[in-house]
């Protein structure tokens, strides 16, 4: 919302209020009364940028609701005097540490109070929404009998992605306000929506414009406009036996991506729905007891750090982007991907390539990208007119920053940079998206080797947010901070690293995927292999997600790592550079280990269970590798580290990364761990000397 609406309308209501010597006097809160009679009451907490729900928060709105419940106003409306949007949810800070339910259930038992006593006022409660209205923020606007949303509005109900579940009678007042199967399912997945859906599934009233809010209040608090009332087919859904049956549905579905023991909050969320659906009054008290022993958990208290780790690395990329125009010379997976999301994020973009069809194909798969992920038609075709084909590679010319995406060959690389060196507009950055080559192999043939940097992109790069800048001993500070406000400014999180073999990232995965292929060549089935790393909480197993990347290049940093860096990592087995030769380079052929179709890996269940020892063989080696960058001096925060993993590979984000996962384990408990892997294995096990010092 334009920051000069929220100013007229913040002077707006204080006009018309009372005296300023009647205007409440609160910190986080301006309560006034308008020419009929409303009370319109702004949130706007005064110590964030964004309205959250903390207990010094929540102990003066009970004031407020104290006042309130004294002066009986005609109609009483929320909003939010932050341009951000209306509440984002509770306070996260609030939740670290947590270990005592009993603790945790008396704290939320005075917030749920707070939005009971709202929820009772005797006066029409009008909640005006705008941008982001999240969680306890949501549950907030439930209270209300009426929600007004200003078209920009998206909501949701994010506390899964943090191993919770509403926790302020959510799941209460949206089960019986909608569909309880709608309500469920934005809860379940955490997903928002944008207010025209919200106005269809009955939670919002109205979507207007800003100018026309003032006659929809009216409206709401004057009885002409009658709020959404549940449906009998919706209300026959919280019925016991039909809930029965949905909840069971919902916990398939479920399973179909997390486990019950890795992630719990989903499965309590159906629990708490089909146990107490039909009680409003019962369900809310067990909101409270099923919200704090989540709390609690391991899974809650990661994920919690987690979402901590990602603002930490938002941090990161501080500073004004400069970067307006994007080149991109390699049309490929990667190459094109890269483009693709540069053009959706709002930059111009050239696209070359040596041949057309690398182009057209990219084209493609960006006109389908932006297609799944993009509303608006109109801004579908907005982002596909930023990103230009460029077969003359006209584009370095004016480019603020080039990205060289070609194959992982050295020589490759430096014939393309000695053609690109001399039309490279001064002041413009060279990156390389290498996955794996030293820079300081890289720039031997620079003129100018201080613009040289990497940024190396995961794939697949619409859905991993990490981004590797690399730099090295030459590397232009300027430069660097430049490219991390560029990765800032294309939402993604960038992960200062130094230049070394595989880097941070594919040096840690490199001997969890050589390790599977050890373990093919020991004639284990891969679907085994791949089930004792998703046991453990991977997104994917190390077959299905060399496939992902590419049996090519995951043979060239293999084969790069065990020269430069580590030799006691086992070769690849013939075998595999046969299926490179072939051609059956995994996901972008449609054959690897697995055939693909549709973006999928065709799998077959087997009923073999993976042997622990087995996980620890693949796990253990990433922890092991982490320890090794950290002593190193390739990155300098460990917390930066366990975010690096989980942003830029899905490391199971319940465990916290794999430096914290060896924390909770035990350091102890983990070289011990290793040193049996090496005596049995071999010395690619062996603990690196950096778990003497690490806690």
């Amino acid at each position: 919302m334009d920051s000069r609406i929220m100013d007229v309308l913040k002077d707006r209501v204080l006009e018309l209020g009372p005296t300023p010597a009647a205007v409440s006097p609160y910190k986080n809160f301006k309560l006034t009364r308008d020419e009929d009679g409303i009370a319109w009451l702004l949130f706007d907490r005064a110590d964030a940028s964004a309205n959250t729900l903390s207990s010094d928060v929540m102990e003066e709105f009970n004031q407020i609701v104290d006042a309130l419940e004294s002066e009986r106003p005609a109609g009483l409306v929320i909003r939010s005097a932050k341009t951000s949007g209306f509440i984002a949810g509770a306070d996260v800070n609030e939740f670290r540490g947590a270990s005592d339910p009993a603790a945790v259930e008396a704290e939320i038992g005075r917030a749920h109070a707070v939005i009971d006593r709202l929820e009772a006022l005797k006066v029409p409660r009008v909640a005006v929404i705008h941008g982001f209205c999240l969680g306890g923020g949501l549950e907030v606007a439930l209270a209300c009998d009426t929600r007004v949303a200003i078209d920009d509005a998206r909501f949701g109900f994010p506390e899964v992605m943090l191993g919770l579940h509403p926790g302020l009678g959510g799941t209460v007042r949206f089960t019986h306000l909608v569909s309880p199967v709608e309500a469920m399912t934005m809860m379940l997945t955490g997903k928002t929506i944008d207010a025209r859906k919200a106005k269809s599934l009955g939670l919002v009233d109205a979507v207007t414009h800003e100018r026309h809010i003032r006659s929809a209040v009216k409206d709401a608090v004057f009885g002409r406009l009658k709020p959404h009332r549940q449906g009998a087919l919706a209300r026959l859904m919280n019925v016991g036996f039909v809930r029965g049956l949905l909840a069971s549905r919902m916990r398939k579905e479920v399973r179909k991506s997390a486990r019950r023991d890795h992630y719990p909050a989903p499965y309590a969320l159906v629990d708490l729905w089909e146990r107490h659906g039909g009680d409003r009054a019962a369900m809310l008290r067990a909101e409270k007891t099923s919200f704090a022993k989540l709390m609690v958990t391991p899974t809650a208290q990661n994920l919690i750090r987690v979402f901590f780790l990602r603002e930490e690395m938002k941090k990161l990329a501080d500073g004004t982007n400069t970067v307006k125009h994007v080149h991109v010379i390699g049309a490929g997976a990667m190459g094109g991907d890269i483009a693709a999301w540069c053009a959706r994020q709002g930059l111009r973009v050239t696209l070359a390539d040596m041949k057309p069809e690398p182009i057209a194909g990219a084209i493609k798969r960006a006109s389908e990208l932006f297609g799944k992920i993009i509303r608006k038609k109109t801004e579908v075709r907005d982002a596909l007119d930023r990103l230009i084909p460029d077969m003359d590679g006209e584009g370095v010319r004016n480019a603020d920053l080039i990205i060289e995406a070609v194959p992982e060959k050295l020589d490759l690389k430096q014939k393309v940079y000695a053609g690109l060196e001399p039309r490279i507009k001064a002041g413009a950055i060279l990156a390389t998206n290498t996955s794996s080559i030293p820079l300081q192999d890289l720039r031997t043939t620079l003129k100018s080797p201080q613009r040289l940097l990497g940024l190396h992109f995961f794939n697949p790069v619409s859905r991993l947010q990490l981004v590797e800048v690399i730099s090295h001993d030459q590397a232009d500070a300027d430069a660097l901070a430049m490219a991390r406000a560029f990765v800032g400014a294309i939402d993604r999180l960038p992960l200062p690293v130094k230049s070394s073999p595989g880097f941070l990232v594919n040096r840690a995965l490199t001997p969890y995927m050589l390790e599977a292929m050890v373990m093919l060549d020991e004639k284990i089935d891969k679907t085994v292999i791949d089930a004792a790393a998703e046991k453990f909480g991977m997104p994917m197993g190390p077959i299905e997600l060399a496939d992902q990347v590419g049996l090519d290049i995951c043979l060239a940093v293999g084969d790069m790592l065990r020269a430069k860096l580590d030799s006691t990592l086992p070769p690849a087995p013939e075998w595999l550079r046969e299926k490179v030769s072939k051609g059956e380079l995994g996901r972008k052929t449609g054959k690897g280990f697995y055939e693909w179709k549709d973006g999928k890996a065709v799998k077959v269940k087997t009923a073999i269970q993976p042997m622990p020892e087995m996980t620890d063989r693949l796990i253990l080696p990433m922890s092991n590798v982490c320890v090794a960058c950290l002593r190193e001096g390739i990155v300098d925060n460990a917390d930066v580290v366990d975010g690096a993993m989980i942003f830029g590979t899905g490391y199971a984000p319940f465990r916290g990364g794999p430096l914290n996962y060896a924390r909770a384990r035990g350091p102890q408990n983990v070289v011990s761990a290793l040193e049996a892997l090496a005596a049995k294995f071999g010395d690619r096990f062996k603990p690196d000397a950096g778990w003497a010092t690490f806690t």
